[in-house]
């Protein structure tokens, strides 16, 4: 099916830019209805623009609260239709009640491989402790920063004397890989979430595939629980073959890629 998707960013929008492009080549199976950017001046701005795509440009300093600006962000979003959020360059926690508004359906892009450096700095972080591999993670996204279940990551190595940005540049190349993979699998229904202990079609916080389809209202709770810590990749229903991309030179994807 296909996703009724808004990007939330603060930045450049490369990431956004990467969605624009998977859906301009059919790749990727989303309307995207809105783009909500709380800096004015980013440059995600000028990208949504060039796609076509409605910008509500919100800075949040003109809000009270962060509850209260997550609320007039929710009421945009749910005005233009989304049923998915993608956090693109994001620089704000989301409250409680913006997570209770799209349960299950809020994913994030981190440049690390979670949970190794968490926070601003996890290119910076993962860099400075000259670790041989870092990378970056999509996960959903929960009360915690950067905690949420793990659908994706593509382990990038560091090179020997590699500078910050040479290395950051590598990583940021593969976000724009993962992040709309992990969107389609969304959009295809085949994310499947599950607690600690469940095994495969049982236990009592065994998420199935419906509880990730906002198509779904009798979903189980189980897909939004902070518990529910693994994601299952369900294989194709159609018996369609797809190319399945583990690596790309030096650069490893788990699970692989499919489209991008």
């Amino acid at each position: 099916m296909t996703i009724a998707l808004a990007i939330l960013a603060s930045g450049s929008g490369t990431n956004a830019q990467a969605m624009f492009n998977a859906v301009r080549n059919g790749l990727l199976d989303a309307d995207i209805r809105l783009v909500v950017c709380n800096r004015p001046g980013a440059g995600v701005i000028a990208r949504a623009a060039d796609f076509g795509v409605p910008c509500a440009v919100m800075d949040h300093t003109a809000w009270p609260s962060r509850e209260a600006y997550d609320a007039a962000v929710v009421a945009a979003l749910r005005e233009a239709g989304a049923d998915t959020v993608a956090l693109a360059g994001y620089m704000r926690m989301l409250s409680p009640a913006f997570l209770a508004a799209f349960p299950g359906r809020v994913l994030n892009i981190h440049p690390a491989l979670l949970p190794a450096f968490p926070g601003v700095r996890g290119i910076a972080d993962a860099h400075a402790w000259n670790v041989r591999i870092t990378g970056c993670t999509v996960h959903f996204v929960d009360e915690i920063m950067d905690h949420g279940a793990v659908i994706i990551q593509a382990a990038v190595p560091h090179l020997p004397g590699e500078s910050e940005e040479a290395l950051a540049e590598r990583i940021h190349r593969q976000e724009h890989r993962i992040y709309p993979q992990a969107l389609q699998w969304l959009a295809e229904g085949r994310l499947q979430r599950y607690a600690p202990g469940d095994t495969a079609g049982s236990g009592p916080n065994f998420a199935p595939n419906s509880a990730l389809n906002p198509a779904s209202p009798e979903a189980p709770d189980a897909s939004t629980r902070n518990d529910a810590r693994g994601v299952r990749l369900l294989p194709r229903q159609t018996g369609e073959i797809s190319l399945r991309v583990p690596c790309d030179g030096d650069v490893l994807f788990c699970p692989p890629l499919e489209r991008f």
